[in-house]
């Protein structure tokens, strides 16, 4: 899973420097409600896992978690983080 990781967070750091026009992560890093975007989508997406989670629904629980997983990894970005900060944290927790 690293692997994937990596991959997807290398792309939105590449998003988040080029901005292309086309681009729905580029779209976050512009918003005009700024990080709140991100933070909504967050908020957003999470109600929709504890949905799916009550009414066992495991496709839309894997759904939903790789969409709070996008939006965590653009929001780590947009405050100059990046995996290895997250990694870092969850190795202390270990």
């Amino acid at each position: 899973m690293d692997d994937v990781l990596d991959d997807l967070f290398d792309v939105i750091e590449d998003r988040k420097e080029t901005l292309p026009e086309d681009s729905y992560t580029a779209s976050l890093f512009t918003h005009e409600k700024g990080q709140n975007a991100v933070l909504e989508k967050l908020g957003e997406e999470t109600t929709e896992l504890v949905l799916a989670a009550k009414d066992d629904d495991y496709e839309e629980i894997a759904h939903e978690s790789a969409d709070i997983v996008y939006h965590l990894l653009v929001l780590l970005a947009m405050k100059d983080m990046d995996l290895e900060d997250l990694r870092s944290e969850l190795a202390e927790r270990g």
